[in-house]
């Protein structure tokens, strides 16, 4: 099982939190081509996970193929479009979350055992997730897009706070499990890449028994 460590961050009166995560969070690469008969690409996807007093923050930045942005509201069919995604699943929990965004940072997130028993966050909780993205060459997203091929370099920061997730923030378990994914079912160059490895026999991200181990 592959472990990471979620750090403290430190010095948040003082930094932005681009700086603190930065120079205080635990790099992460997806990198696993889990299907390389069917779906062979794999754009550049690193970040860094760290979390604060009462946060998780995960950072990823892409660059690859393609930038496809078609939905513009939270709960859409965000995996169709250029998309990051950070899955999780608490200690005890009867299942787990799912954070899905686009580079518009729209988000659709929900909770569950399966892929197909599935409850979305309430728009309330929604509300709570901070989300801090950015396209180079573009100073905002807010219609769609669909560019099929070009580099493009964008980034997506959530941050989460535990009790969104059903955690306490003064008494935070030993370590949670998840995965990090990248993925774009639409784009030009359709792809479908893990940080931890999956070991289905076609593209499935809804797989906790494939999460790795990310220890607080």
């Amino acid at each position: 099982m592959k472990t990471l460590r979620i750090p403290l961050l430190q010095n948040l009166e003082e930094q932005d939190i681009d700086t603190a995560v930065e120079l205080g969070g635990e790099t992460f690469r997806v990198d696993c081509v889990n299907w390389p008969d069917a779906y062979p690409y794999a754009p550049l996807c690193a970040g860094r996970i760290a979390r604060t007093e009462d946060s998780l923050v995960v950072d990823f930045r892409v660059s690859g193929l393609d930038l496809r942005v078609q939905n513009l509201a939270d709960c859409g069919r965000s995996w169709e479009d250029s998309c990051c995604e950070f899955f999780l699943q608490v200690p005890g929990a009867s299942g787990y979350f799912n954070f899905e965004s686009n580079p518009a940072g729209r988000l659709t997130a929900a909770f569950g055992p399966d892929r197909h028993e599935r409850k979305a966050l309430s728009a309330e909780d929604l509300g709570k997730i901070v989300r801090i993205t950015s396209v180079e060459g573009l100073p905002a997203v807010n219609e769609p897009l669909d560019y099929a091929g070009g580099l493009w370099n964008w980034r997506v920061m959530l941050v989460i706070p535990f009790e969104v997730i059903g955690l306490d923030g003064d008494a935070l378990p030993e370590s949670i499990r998840g995965n990090f994914y990248k993925c774009g079912d639409l784009t030009a160059h359709p792809h479908f890449v893990s940080w931890s490895p999956i070991g289905t026999p076609g593209p499935d991200f809804h797989c906790p028994e494939y999460f790795g181990e990310l220890k607080i």
